[in-house]
């Protein structure tokens, strides 16, 4: 019937996952998702209003969390490549967004007032008198 001694072996080395595999592959792919929602959520959230810095916070530090979980996952069940490269950019993101956070808590009231006069500003002269109002009243060792 098979005349290639070679085709079965391949065949059988192949073969179907388990049921456990199959539900834990499934957990890693919704656990991979939740973070990714996470770390792009925060990142957007982020962008919205210095107001919603919390969220932003919370969500950030979701995703570090589901960022930890999966590279353990990842990592001792081998499960696959490219959820462990993503993750892993993630990460990198979600670290980033922790420093971005916390230097924005740290200078809460200028980013604030920065905030309200781009929002008052209809020209391109007036954007740029906010720039220069924030720099003014950074901190001399920020700038």
């Amino acid at each position: 019937m098979n005349s290639e001694p070679g085709r079965s072996g391949q065949q059988q080395a192949k073969s179907p996952l388990s049921e456990a595999a199959k539900a834990s592959l499934a957990k890693t792919h919704t656990l991979f998702r939740m973070f990714v929602v996470s770390v792009l959520g925060a990142f957007f959230v982020y962008q919205l209003d210095v107001s919603y810095l919390w969220l932003a916070a919370v969500l950030t530090a979701a995703g570090l969390v589901l960022g930890i979980v999966l590279l353990v996952r990842s990592i001792r069940l081998r499960e696959s490549k490219l959820v462990l490269l993503g993750t892993i950019s993630g990460m990198v993101v979600a670290a980033v967004m922790v420093l971005l956070i916390v230097t924005t808590m740290i200078l809460f009231d200028q980013v604030r007032e920065y905030q309200a006069c781009l929002g008052r500003a209809l020209t391109d002269r007036a954007t740029h008198a906010c720039m220069a109002q924030f720099q003014d009243v950074l901190p001399t060792k920020v700038r």
